[in-house]
């Protein structure tokens, strides 16, 4: 239970790795608000876990405004926790450099980059009242390798990284530490588009060869939200079994 009583807000928790960080925080003890476009999908979680929900759209800056005011008003101005979990990632593969239309990448870098920001930017006050906030930015280690026919996707997580690096010497003055993790393909409904030869590439480079799954990796996400996290601000973790190292 090593996060007992600590208030985090987990975005994109409707379903997939969102859904599986919140699980995991739940049963660490979090008192845990989740947020989605997803509102059906993203209510019965919450409600199963016992825990707050509130409709965002995360490419929309009054939407994300609005979530920063209800999420202070339950918390009562106090937030210890933050995953910049929701991104968009379906349906935007597979499709080359020169192919990739502007309405696509723009939506990409609206709701990954600046959505995170957006996020980011309305918590961070609750965070600094907390006294040792922690925000946790899921990125993708396919910004790390290059993987070929995904650049939005791609460009989205490594400014996603780059952001993590910044806001962390930003917000470290006030003791909020600010990480991020680099998974690749997890086997949840979210990657059921990936192409096959995609996943056998994941599983046969692994160092611990195989299939990963999403709960492999909220463990990690559950320590960097607490209280001994601290000295790897600015860091982003590889949580690949083995895929690419650092």
């Amino acid at each position: 239970m090593m996060l007992a009583g600590r208030h985090i807000l987990v975005t994109g928790a409707a379903r997939g790795l969102g859904e599986k960080i919140a699980e995991r925080l739940a049963a660490e003890g979090a008192r845990l608000i989740l947020a989605d476009l997803l509102e059906p999908e993203g209510r019965a979680v919450a409600a199963r876990l016992g825990a707050g929900f509130l409709p965002v759209d995360l490419a929309d800056p009054a939407s994300v405004a609005a979530m920063g005011e209800a999420v202070a008003e339950r918390t009562g101005g106090r937030l210890h926790g933050l995953v910049n979990n929701g991104a968009i990632a379906t349906g935007i593969g597979g499709i080359a450099h020169d192919r990739i239309g502007i309405d696509i990448w723009d939506k990409v870098m609206a709701v990954n980059v600046r959505g995170t920001w957006l996020v980011t930017r309305a918590m961070a006050p609750l965070l600094k009242a907390a006294g040792s906030g922690r925000v946790v930015n899921v990125a993708s280690d396919t910004a790390l390798w290059g993987a070929p026919l995904l650049l939005a996707y791609t460009a989205s997580k490594g400014a996603v990284m780059a952001m993590t690096r910044s806001y962390a010497r930003e917000l470290g003055p006030d003791r909020i530490g600010v990480t991020a993790v680099a998974p690749g393909i997890l086997t949840t409904e979210s990657t059921d588009y990936v192409p096959e030869a995609r996943h056998r590439l994941y599983g046969e480079g692994r160092a611990v060869p195989g299939p990963q799954s999403a709960d492999e990796i909220t463990g990690t996400i559950a320590f960097l939200l607490g209280e001994d996290a601290l000295t790897l601000t600015g860091q982003t973790l590889p949580v690949n079994n083995g895929f690419w190292f650092i």
